[in-house]
């Protein structure tokens, strides 16, 4: 006997490696084929292929008879693939199976169906000729050759190119091939061919023509229709075909063909009637196309009717719902198989064991898809295949059974090598070799042989179990397995720990928002384990990397847990668990967080009044606090943010959560929201109410700081600040103006209808100027008139100045200014101040209209961004309240000669120590310039600090500067037109205590002055 040795536990044994030996599996298969005969090709390639270690030879079958590859030439494989040479359409069609074995069994494939498409040669005989009456019918029978594979039939008329062409009167049945004329006419008189062709091989057989005789001697006479060509009673159709019904009816007159459904239901959109209604074709045919269908023939002499009944059938292709899988079994266990196909008609099962059939005799027990078979022996091993199958195919479905037997061996399980446990707890060993049969297991502590007792028992599977375990239960324990092929041994030792406990758990404890908290966790245990400690909040373990407010503080025997800066939703359930080797304990605790509460729930605004309204919400998260007050909060379009407002009761204690809002302004859009505040602080503001207006109200506010006083002569002005938009009270705002002289008993009113309105200028000639009057104004919208402001004397505007400033003076500064002076206006001339002076200048022979001017309040101007050598014309008047009086006598005055444009050239600088020597050459004005009269040297540290000015008469200068700075200096020429133009920046270096010297000239000199100072850097 061969003894196969595997894992096993119970009677199952694990699945072996990829690479194991194992049975044949098929990867390919045959299947149905219909191979075209007038291909080129003379091969016909059947596939078939199975995986399998050792690799599996393969042999095939056709018909049930074994083919010789050796002796039939026609016969040869490739790998396991079969290959027909020069097919015979008779002798190599059928039923094909392709076998592969190996040394673990064997199995079939699926039958393969093998059909060649052929078409053979009509006879030559020829065919008797026809003799027909005028207006009768005639049937000309095509009888084709033999053939295989669809065929379509055709007519040819006395050797035309094309085909006869159908019609009412003419039909060709796809059915018999024959052709169908309902009524002869002379001209159908001439030879008829029947055509048939194979449309799988694309060849086409033409018939022996068969003459037709038409005998006009006597006239056949009208006839009802005889329906000729019809379809069967009852068709059975499946799913998702496509189904033709022909129906073609003999008779004189011709008859017409028409179409129903018995049940009077409309025939679907999707059928399709042709060749003059003789074919009616439903493609896709669904449940709802079944019924009975009715083709009428109707001439002038009568009808005929034809029936046939199209039965829906529901063919399900068959496929696994459950298949079998490879069993690695023990010798003496039961195998059960159960495989289950779904199709329809329902399947039918068989089994077959290395390809042949298995019948049910003692042991083995066959029940439909269900195989059984008791107490295995190595002889069933094998491969075994379920077949379910129904009238249009089966399904194979193949597994491989393996029978293990083997002796005890504990090389992938073996008992654990070590167990740490804790005093008082419960151990498990278990014993788990892989043996075939199973084995019997005794176990050893020591040298002792244990048996069940009150704390230890072997189980049913090997396992030992020990209770209450103590100290002297430690040492080594060994599980002996045997069974008839052999015996085998395990063991592992055991030791005992002192359990761990809490003795100083966390404790469930309150904590304010931004406090630290320390919730202690320490234990005792045995000296020689080391715990871990680890907290969960909330049932998910922190992860102190992560987590900036947790940290573990404490050590060894300690792991206490700190919260810092806690925060709400730090509130909940911590747990510290403590791991060791031989146990895990753990306590718990509750923190609660207080806060500040939460956000009340959506306020809601009722009974809108013009200054008040009812405000309601729902409480918040009290966040462990109760709530003590609320506070309203409101804003509209003119407040700066959200403002606490006034409320009935003035302080909303935390049980009322309503309160009425009072000192609203009237006509304003507000939004409100509400504020809980506890012991702790103030909480986050609810969302804001929908938006509400208040109603419309008389205004309550009237105009403030009414003034008056100026305008143009006969005016009287008055002003006021606008009312804010927000104290309106309601729409169409408005002011009412009312003023009167001092003294008058009668006011004149007028009414302003703008809300923007802030004066009003009443316009008389009459009115003296500053003439006193009393004003006021007040204020109205659509819902009445509000208050007045209190009464403001104010004055009518003035005159304007009726004297012109005298003893106009001028005088040119430099070519771009001219500095103008004067007397002022007498004081008497005007009854009110001067409160400025307007200075008009325009160039020589320009129009006054033209001329620029400059408003001054003293008696003096300085008029800049002029031209040099030019004539300007000046004049001057006085401005009041009231406007501009008269202007002075003109005056004309020339401006200097500009500044030459030409800057100091030449320059040289010497630096010295703290000193730097300055010259440079003359700059000689032009004709049209001014002369130089000095000149102004600008100097400062470079780029930035104060810069300092000296002015001089001559063409050099000596500057005292700190050492050790760099400086910026600036030539510009002094002239009586103003200055000239500038030398541009001369930077002197940072040069500490060296002597050095520098020159700016033009590009040529530049290089040589260059050379000078780099010489006299080295001296």
């Amino acid at each position: 006997m061969m003894m196969m040795v595997m894992m096993w536990e119970g009677s199952a044994v694990c699945p072996s490696q990829e690479n194991a030996r194992h049975g044949p599996v098929f990867t390919q298969e045959p299947s149905d084929s219909i191979f075209p005969m007038s291909t080129g090709d003379k091969l016909v390639f059947l596939n078939c292929k199975a995986k399998g270690n050792p690799l599996p030879h393969y042999r095939w079958k056709v018909d049930g008879r074994d083919i010789n590859t050796d002796s039939d030439l026609n016969y040869s494989l490739v790998e396991g693939n079969l290959l027909i040479n020069n097919p015979h359409f008779i002798n190599h069609g059928g039923v094909y199976q392709c076998i592969a074995t190996n040394t673990f069994g064997t199995v079939v494939s699926r039958e393969a169906k093998v059909q060649f498409a052929f078409l053979q040669n009509f006879s030559r005989k020829p065919r008797q000729t026809v003799s027909v009456r005028e207006g009768q019918a005639v049937v000309l029978l095509c009888g084709p050759p033999p053939h295989h594979g669809e065929i379509h039939y055709s007519w040819v008329f006395n050797g035309q190119r094309g085909f006869l062409q159908q019609d009412a009167r003419r039909f060709v049945s796809q059915r018999t091939g024959n052709l169908y004329i309902a009524k002869v006419e002379a001209s159908d008189a001439g030879n008829y061919t029947c055509a048939v062709r194979n449309m799988m091989t694309n060849a086409t057989v033409f018939s022996s023509p068969t003459p037709v005789v038409v005998r006009r001697d006597v006239v056949m006479g009208e006839y009802e229709p005889k329906i000729e060509v019809q379809f069967p009673d009852k068709l059975p159709v499946s799913k998702g075909s496509s189904v033709k019904l022909e129906c073609f009816a003999l008779g004189n007159p011709v008859p017409s063909i028409s179409w129903r459904r018995a049940d009077g239901n409309p025939l679907p959109g999707k059928i399709k009637i042709n060749h003059s209604a003789g074919v009616l074709e439903i493609p896709y045919f669904r449940p709802e196309d079944a019924g009975v269908y009715e083709c009428d023939a109707e001439n002038s002499r009568g009808r005929n009717v034809a029936r046939g009944q199209l039965i829906f059938q529901n063919v399900e292709h068959l496929h696994w719902a459950q298949t079998v899988k490879d069993a690695h079994m023990a010798i003496d266990a039961n195998l059960q198989w159960e495989c289950k196909a779904i199709g329809k008609p329902r399947p039918t099962y068989r089994w077959l064991k290395n390809g042949q059939p298995l019948t049910a005799t003692g042991r083995v027990h066959v029940e439909a898809g269900r195989l059984t078979i008791s107490k295995i022996t190595l002889s069933d091993s094998g491969m075994y295949q379920c077949v379910a199958e129904n009238e249009f195919g089966s399904v194979y479905a193949s597994a491989e059974l393996k029978v293990v037997a083997s002796p005890p061996d504990f090389t992938q399980r073996p008992v654990k090598k070590s167990t740490v446990i804790q005093r008082g707890a419960e151990m498990v060993l278990e014993c788990r070799p892989s043996a075939s049969p199973r084995a019997s297991i005794s176990w050893w502590r020591g040298g002792e042989f244990l048996k069940s007792s009150e704390r230890q028992t072997i189980m049913e599977d090997g396992t030992l179990r020990i209770t209450n375990i103590s100290k002297s239960d430690e040492g080594r324990y060994t599980c002996v397995a045997r069974n008839h092929f052999g015996a085998s041994s395990s063991a592992g030792i055991l030791v005992v720990k002192e359990p761990t406990k809490i003795i100083v758990p966390p404790l469930s404890s309150d904590a304010t928002v931004g406090q630290s908290v320390v919730l202690p966790c320490e234990v005792s245990g045995d000296s020689s384990l080391s715990p871990v400690f680890k907290w969960f909040f909330n049932g998910k373990a922190i992860d102190f990397s992560r987590q900036e407010h947790f940290e573990m503080i404490g050590g060894g025997f300690a792991g206490d847990l700190m919260v810092r800066s806690i925060q709400l939703k730090h509130s909940g359930k911590y747990v510290c668990m403590v791991h060791t080797e031989v146990d895990t304990v753990s306590a718990a605790a509750d923190l609660i967080v207080r806060g500040p509460p939460g956000a009340p729930e959506g306020p809601l605004v009722t009974d809108v009044t013009d200054t008040t309204v009812q405000l309601s919400w729902g409480s918040g998260p009290d966040n462990h606090s109760p709530v003590t007050m609320y506070m309203v909060q409101a804003r509209s379009p003119f407040s700066i943010g959200w403002q606490t407002v006034r409320t009935v009761p003035d302080s909303v204690p935390g049980q009322m959560m309503h309160a009425t809002v009072r000192d609203l302004n009237p006509w304003v859009d507000y939004e409100f929201r509400v504020v809980a505040i506890n012991n702790v602080g103030v909480g986050e503001p609810s969302t804001p109410s929908k938006q509400i207006r208040t109603k419309a109200a008389v205004p309550k506010v009237a105009p403030v700081n009414v003034s008056g006083g100026g305008g143009a002569r006969g005016e009287l002005l008055i002003m006021w600040e606008p009312v804010p938009e927000e104290q309106q009270s309601g729409e169409d705002f408005g002011y009412v103006v009312a003023f009167r002289p001092l003294g008058s008993s009668t006011w004149i009113q007028t009414v302003l209808a703008s809300p923007d309105a802030s004066r009003y200028i009443y316009r008389n000639d009459s009115v003296a100027p500053l003439s006193q009057f009393e004003a006021t104004v007040g204020v109205y919208n659509s819902m009445g008139e509000g208050p007045f402001s209190r009464v403001a004397k104010v004055l009518s505007a003035e005159e304007e100045p009726s004297e012109a400033p005298s003893r106009v003076r001028a005088r040119a500064l430099s070519a771009s200014e001219i500095e103008v002076s004067w007397e002022s206006v007498p004081p008497g001339s005007s009854r009110e101040k001067i409160i400025a002076y307007e200075v008009l200048f325009w160039e020589e022979g320009s129009q006054q209209s033209e001329a620029d001017g400059v408003r001054v309040i003293s008696n003096t101007a300085l008029l800049s961004g002029l031209k040099g050598s030019t004539v300007y014309v000046i004049s001057v008047r006085a401005q009041n309240s009231a406007g501009l009086g008269p202007s002075s006598s003109s005056l004309n005055i020339t401006t200097k000669k500009p500044p030459p444009r030409q800057p100091p050239g030449s320059i040289e600088w010497n630096l010295t120590n703290s000193k730097i020597f300055l010259n440079w050459e003359h700059v000689k004005a032009m004709e049209n310039e001014s002369e130089v009269t000095g000149y102004k040297v600008a100097y400062r540290q470079n780029w930035s600090g104060r810069t300092t000015v000296l002015e001089t008469n001559k063409t050099s200068v000596e500057l005292q500067i700190p050492s050790g700075e760099g400086y910026l200096i600036e030539i510009k020429p002094l002239t009586e037109g103003g200055d000239g133009t500038s030398s541009g920046p001369i930077r002197i270096p940072k040069m500490s205590s060296l002597n050095s010297k520098g020159c700016v000239f033009s590009v040529s000199v530049k290089i040589r002055c260059l050379m000078l100072f780099i010489v006299s850097l080295w001296l």
